[in-house]
This record gives structure tokens, C-alpha cells and sequence, in this order.
């Protein structure tokens, strides 16, 4: 279960869209809310910057388009200098969208739609979008942030033949870009299970292909896991889960309502339970404690289990809910997990031959 701080005082929220109706638009909508305090709106990103200099917000909302900067542009730059939770509201951080994803990248607590916003009958939907980012980690990772380098080179690993399962929700997109792209060309197989709707998954996964040396492609019923391969679940109507009979090879559950979430980590942690010391179970940042149950049975199967720790993770839900189960055999930053996921996957890192 995600613990939610209640806090001592409004979360103060600064609106930043170049178009005054929109504006204000957001802020009746947040303004439902008695947790939330509206304490500024900024046109444009030169005067969000003045604005967020003289008001400390704890969210601000954007836009992506806008006059003299582009809000992506400008989220790039806050997170480098000023990093502090941000979620986006713009009719380009839709569903189908590469500015979305790009965006969650970046370091963005979560996308709004705002053509679904205006069309929503739900007018607390934004109000607890932002209050969930205003308990999200985002301004104290800057430390924990690894400096970007080359993935692993091939020459240095030897696969001992364990697959890895990979679970991850709010925050996971940044959080995975980090791990994955530290793999090798020939990695072990990874089979993810991240928290998106589809359209969403579609356009990561493009993402994740061009950012990492392993292939990165969404899931099929079927497929084979193998080194160098990294499969994405593919969400929709199904769930992506490892085959009872055999771990390199994914097979599709169908969604039947069982699950809150599509894709599922828990499905993806269960099915990894009977394969045992052959496959590493992964936990990162998310919302909730989807997994978190399964993970402890992987573990206490035989599986290696790594979980993210408090102070790497975006939001401490999942990864917490795995603590303390005692899920983790190991607890990690995200700046090393890349790492432990290699050393237990290879020969030489001391992980035992499972092939």
C-alpha cells in the first residue's frame, strides 16, 4: 500500500500554459480540492522560471507548446537544475504521443490529456494526479541520479542463463531508460512489466529500442526470451507472463478483471515462482503494491529478487510494499541496479550456471 503523507500545509501549485483560459481552467479544477493551493500561472517558461525563483511551488502543471520555449525544452532544463515534481497538461500528452513518453523520460510525474480533461466528468481527476506527484520524490533524486555512460561491452559477460523479470510503475519510465541502457548487446533476456496504456507502451518501447544496446520490442504470445532481448508487455487485453513449461518463452494471459493493472507485475512475478533460481526478479519505483506478494514467493523459490530503494524511487509504493514483505534479497539505488541485475546474471559476477 502506498503511504500517502498527509500534509501540513496546501500543496502549492504553480500553472504554467500560454492560453488564460486554459489556465484557468486548471485552476478551478484544482482549486476542488482543499488540499491544494493555486499560487501562481506562468505564460510562457521564462516567466514559470521567475515565478517558480520567488513562490518555491511543490507541482507546477505544463504545457509543451508554448511561446519563446518549448515546454519539453524547458522540463529538460528544470530537471537538471531544479528538479521538483511536474506534470504535464497538454493536448500533446496524449496516448499516442511521443512528446508523452519523452516527457516521463525526462523526469515528469505523469501525463494529462487535456482534450480527455475537458471532455472528463471526473473534475478531481487532475487534483489527485498533482497531489500524488507533490508525494513523489522527484526533488531529492538529483543525488541518486547515475551520470549517463556506454552500455557494458559484450566481451565482459558471460549469461549464466537467468532471465529477468522487471516490474516498475509511476516514475518507471525514467527509472528503466536508466537500468536498460547499461545492459550489454548481449544481455540477459528481460521481460517488463510497466504501467502504461498501451498506445503509451507502443511508443517506449520505440524509445527503449533507440536508447539501449539489447533489441527492445513490446511482447507476443509466444516469443522467445532470448540474450540481447528485451520484451516490454504489451498491455491492451492481455497480460505478459514467462511459460510454465519453459522460462525463454512469454505467453499471454487475457485480461479477465482479476488484475487492477494491465500489464501485471504480480501475474509477472507468479509465473517466474516455479522456475525458481533460474530467473532475478527486479522491483522499481510505482504507485501501490502491485508484485509486491509475488516477489516474496520468487524469493522464497529461490529466485534472486533486487528492490529499489526509498530514496532512488520516484514514488515508494511498490518497492516499500516489497520490503516489507521481505521480498528483497537485496535492496539497491537505482544507480546500481544495472549493475546487481549484471552480477547475477553472469558467470564471472558470480551468479551460478542455470542453462
Amino acid at each position: 500500500m502506498l503511504h500517502i503523507k498527509e500534509p501540513t500545509r496546501p500543496v502549492r501549485v504553480v500553472i504554467v500554459d500560454d492560453v488564460q483560459s486554459i489556465r484557468m481552467m486548471i485552476r478551478v479544477m484544482l482549486q476542488t480540492d482543499p488540499r491544494i493551493e493555486v499560487v501562481g500561472e506562468a505564460g510562457d517558461p521564462y516567466e514559470a522560471r521567475e515565478m517558480i525563483k520567488a513562490l518555491n511551488p511543490d507541482v507546477i502543471t505544463l504545457d509543451v507548446v508554448m511561446p519563446r520555449m518549448d515546454g519539453l525544452d524547458f522540463l529538460e532544463r528544470l530537471m537538471r537544475l531544479r528538479p521538483m515534481p511536474v506534470v504535464m497538461v497538454s493536448t500533446r500528452t496524449t496516448e499516442r504521443s511521443q512528446e508523452a513518453v519523452l516527457a516521463l523520460s525526462l523526469g515528469a510525474v505523469d501525463c494529462v490529456d487535456l482534450g480527455q480533461l475537458r471532455q472528463s466528468k471526473d473534475s478531481t481527476a487532475l487534483a489527485k494526479t498533482v497531489c500524488m506527484a507533490a508525494d513523489s520524490n522527484i526533488g531529492g533524486l538529483a543525488a541518486h541520479r547515475p551520470k549517463q555512460h556506454e552500455a557494458m561491452d559484450s566481451r565482459d559477460f558471460d549469461w549464466n542463463g537467468r532471465v529477468v523479470l522487471i516490474g516498475s510503475s509511476t516514475g518507471g519510465v525514467d527509472a528503466l531508460l536508466q537500468v536498460l541502457s547499461k545492459m550489454p548487446p548481449d544481455g540477459p533476456p528481460v521481460l517488463i512489466a510497466q504501467h502504461m496504456p498501451p498506445t503509451f507502451l507502443e511508443s517506449f518501447a520505440t524509445r527503449l529500442e533507440r536508447h539501449c544496446a539489447p533489441k527492445v520490442s513490446l511482447s507476443h504470445s509466444n516469443a522467445r526470451l532470448d540474450q540481447g532481448q528485451i520484451y516490454l508487455a504489451a498491455g491492451g487485453d492481455a497480460h505478459a507472463v514467462l511459460s510454465e513449461h519453459e522460462k525463454q518463452r512469454i505467453k499471454h494471459v487475457p485480461q479477465d478483471g482479476s488484475e487492477p493493472y494491465v500489464p501485471s507485475v504480480n501475474l509477472l512475478f507468479r509465473s517466474g515462482i516455479e522456475h525458481g533460481a533460474n530467473v532475478v526478479g527486479v522491483m522499481l519505483t510505482g504507485m501501490g503494491n502491485d508484485g509486491a506478494q509475488s516477489l516474496l514467493e520468487m524469493r522464497e523459490a529461490g529466485s534472486h529478487t533486487i528492490v529499489q530503494d526509498s530514496a532512488s524511487s520516484v514514488i515508494d509504493g511498490m518497492p516499500r510494499a516489497a520490503r516489507e514483505l521481505g521480498a528483497a534479497e537485496e535492496v539497491a539505488s537505482l544507480s546500481n541496479i544495472a549493475d546487481r541485475i549484471l552480477a547475477n546474471t553472469s558467470k564471472s559476477g558470480g551468479g551460478e550456471n542455470t542453462r
